[in-house]
C-alpha cells in the first residue's frame, strides 16, 4: 500500500492519477451504468478488493496502517498470512458491498484499506478479549503460554470487555453520518464500508480456526 501511494504520488501525473482511481477505485455507480452498457461494470470484478490498497493522501495512508499494526498483527500471528490476507479482502469486498448500498446513486468512490481492516478488527474482537490458557509442560514442568480461546458470538456478547468494544466502535461509525446534522460538517469517513468489513471478519474467523496452533 505504501508503495502504491509512492509511485501515485510521485511518478504518476494528474491524469495518471485519475486512471488509477477510475480502474482500481470502487465506483458504485458502475452497477446502474451496467444496465445500459455492460461493459461499464467489468471493473466492478476487482475494484471491490483494489480500492483497499488505494488512499486518498498521507495521513489516510498512515492511519490506516497504525490500524493495520494493531489489529492486524494477532490475527496473522493466529494464523498466519494467507487466512489473514483472504479476511482482509473478502471484508474489503463486504465493505465496498455496504458502501454501494448507500451511495449507488450518488458517484462517490471508495478507496482505502479500512474496510479490510475493520474485517482484521472483527476477527481479533473474537480472541483478544479471552483470558491466555496456561499448561504444564508434561516432562520439564514449565509453563507454556498456549494462546486464547475463539469465542463464540453469543460469548463475545457475554463477555463484558468484548460486547463494550463492540458496541463502542460500531455505535461511533453509525453516528458519523449524523455528524453533520450536529457539527454543520461533512466528515469523509466510509463508515458503511467499516461496518460491512467489521460484520464479515466478526463472522468468517471462525473458518480458519481448526488452522490455528492456538
Amino acid at each position: 500500500m505504501v508503495a502504491i501511494h509512492l509511485a501515485a504520488t510521485f511518478i504518476l501525473n494528474q491524469d495518471g492519477q485519475t486512471q488509477l482511481i477510475i480502474w482500481f477505485a470502487f465506483l458504485p455507480l458502475r452497477i446502474v451504468a451496467a444496465g445500459q452498457e455492460l461493459s461499464l461494470a467489468v471493473p466492478l470484478l476487482w475494484t471491490p478488493f483494489t480500492h483497499a490498497l488505494l488512499h486518498g493522501g498521507w495521513d489516510h495512508l498512515l492511519i490506516n496502517m497504525a490500524w493495520l499494526a494493531i489489529f492486524g498483527t494477532p490475527v496473522a500471528r493466529r494464523y498466519g498470512a494467507g487466512p489473514t490476507l483472504v479476511i482482509f479482502f473478502v471484508a474489503s469486498a463486504a465493505g465496498a458491498a455496504a458502501f454501494a448500498a448507500t451511495t449507488l446513486w450518488t458517484g462517490s468512490y471508495l478507496v482505502g484499506a479500512s474496510g479490510g481492516i475493520a474485517g482484521l478488527t472483527g476477527a481479533a474482537v473474537r480472541f483478544m478479549f479471552q483470558p491466555v490458557i496456561v499448561a504444564t509442560h508434561p516432562e520439564t514442568g514449565e509453563r507454556v503460554l498456549l494462546g486464547r480461546h475463539l469465542v463464540s458470538l453469543t460469548g463475545l456478547w457475554g463477555d463484558k470487555r468484548a460486547r463494550t468494544f463492540t458496541l463502542i466502535w460500531v455505535l461511533l461509525n453509525a453516528a458519523v453520518p449524523l455528524l453533520p446534522l450536529i457539527t454543520g460538517t461533512y466528515v469523509q469517513v466510509a463508515w458503511q464500508a467499516h461496518l460491512g468489513g467489521f460484520f464479515a471478519g466478526l463472522l468468517m474467523v471462525g473458518l480458519f480456526e481448526r488452522r490455528s496452533a492456538s
